[in-house]
C-alpha cells in the first residue's frame, strides 16, 4: 500500500541555509497493516505524512501510495486516502450530517451512495444523537469521531491518523480506538498513524517505525524493538560486592543474558525474557553457592526503546531539526 525508497525532503530556512527534514527514508506498508510512525518532536514525522499525502513533493527518492507516485500524481494519491489530522477537520458552524454530505460530494460520490455510507458510519461511530447538531457544540471525543467518519466517507484503502487522540481523556481515547478497530475490520483499511501515546502504538500497531533526525532508525514490532534494544532489566541483591562479581560471571554465561555486571552488592543484567531468565539464573546461582537476597525484574517499554535509540523521550523537542512546515 505504501512504498518509500530513499526519500528525502530538504527545506530552505534562509538564503544559504537548509534543513534535511527527511534523509534517505525507505520503508513499506502492506495492505491491511496498521503501522505507527513514531519519533521525538522535529524528527520528520509530519514531513513524511505531507509527502505521502501529496501535499509536499520529495526532494529526491520515490514514494508511491496504492501504486500511485506522489510526485507524478499527487491528486490521484489524495483520491485514494483518508486523513485525520491533529486539528478538527469539520467546520465548527456546520451540522454533522451536512459535513458528511459535503465530504462525499468533494469526492464525487452520488447522493444515494453518500447517504448510505454516512448512515453506516454514523451507526458504527455512534453519532446518531449528534447528527443534526453543529460541530462546535460537540465534546472532544465526539468531534474526533466525526473527523474519523469524514476520513472514511470515501472508503479509502489507506487511512492516515496524525495524533488522532491528542487532547482526549483516557476514556475517550480508548473509545476512539475501539471504533478504529471495528472500522478497520469492516473495511480492511490500511492505517499509518503517528501518536505521542506510546501505549497506543504498543497495543494497536503491528509494526513500529522509529524516525529521528529525518531517518528511520528502527522498523519492527513493538515486542521485538523492546527485546532487541532494551530487554528485561533484572537486579539481584547479594551478600556484598564479591558475591555480586561472582554472580555477574555466572550470569554472563547464560543464554539470553546481556550486560551482566556487578553494581556494589547488586547483580544487574538485561535479558531477552525475564520470565525464562529468572528461574535459570537462580538455579545457576544456587548451584554455585551464591544466595540471592532480593530480586526485581522490570519489563521494557517503548519509552525505554526511544531513550536507547535517540537519547531522548518521545515528547522532547529539538528545535534544530524543525522544518518550516512545522514538523
Amino acid at each position: 500500500m505504501i512504498r518509500v525508497n530513499k526519500l528525502s525532503r530538504r527545506f530552505r530556512v534562509g538564503r544559504d541555509q537548509h534543513v534535511d527534514a527527511l534523509r534517505d527514508v525507505t520503508f513499506s506498508v502492506a495492505k491491511g497493516e496498521i503501522v505507527a510512525l513514531l519519533g521525538p518532536n522535529g524528527a520528520g514525522k509530519s514531513t513524511a505524512l505531507r509527502v505521502l499525502t501529496g501535499l509536499v513533493p520529495p526532494t529526491s527518492g520515490t514514494a508511491a501510495v496504492d501504486g500511485v507516485d506522489v510526485a507524478d500524481d499527487p491528486t490521484g494519491v489524495r483520491g485514494r486516502i483518508g486523513f485525520v489530522g491533529q486539528g478538527n477537520g469539520a467546520a465548527h458552524e456546520q451540522r454533522v450530517d451536512d459535513e458528511l454530505h459535503a465530504q462525499g460530494r468533494a469526492y464525487g460520490l452520488p447522493r444515494d451512495e453518500i447517504r448510505r455510507r454516512s448512515e453506516e458510519l454514523v451507526d458504527m461511530l455512534d453519532l446518531g444523537a449528534v447528527l443534526r447538531r453543529p460541530v462546535r457544540s460537540l465534546s472532544g471525543g465526539q468531534r474526533r469521531r466525526v473527523d474519523l467518519a469524514l476520513g472514511l466517507v470515501p472508503r479509502p484503502p489507506l487511512l492516515f491518523l496524525d495524533e488522532p487522540t491528542t487532547g482526549l481523556d483516557p476514556h475517550h481515547r480508548a473509545n476512539l480506538w475501539e471504533h478504529v478497530a471495528r472500522l478497520r475490520t469492516a473495511f480492511d483499511t490500511t492505517i499509518l498513524l503517528t501518536t505521542h501515546y506510546l501505549e497506543e502504538a504498543d497495543t494497536h500497531a503491528e509494526r513500529v517505525l522509529v524516525i529521528d533526525h529525518g531517518s528511520v532508525i528502527a522498523d519492527a514490532s513493538s515486542e521485538r524493538l523492546k527485546r532487541d534494544h532494551v530487554g528485561h532489566r533484572i537486579a539481584v541483591g547479594l551478600d556484598g560486592a564479591d558475591e555480586a562479581r561472582r554472580a555477574a560471571k555466572i550470569a554472563a554465561e547464560l543464554d539470553g543474558v546481556r550486560d551482566a555486571h556487578a553494581d556494589g552488592d547488586t547483580l544487574r543484567l538485561r535479558s531477552d525474557s525475564g520470565e525464562t531468565t529468572v528461574p535459570v539464573l537462580l538455579r545457576a546461582l544456587g548451584r554455585a553457592g551464591v544466595e540471592a537476597r532480593r530480586l526485581t525484574a522490570a519489563e521494557p517499554t517503548l519509552n525505554d526503546v526511544f531513550l536507547e535509540l535517540t537519547g531522548r523521550s518521545l515528547r522532547e523537542g529539538d528545535q534544530r531539526y524543525r522544518s518550516e512546515d512545522g514538523d
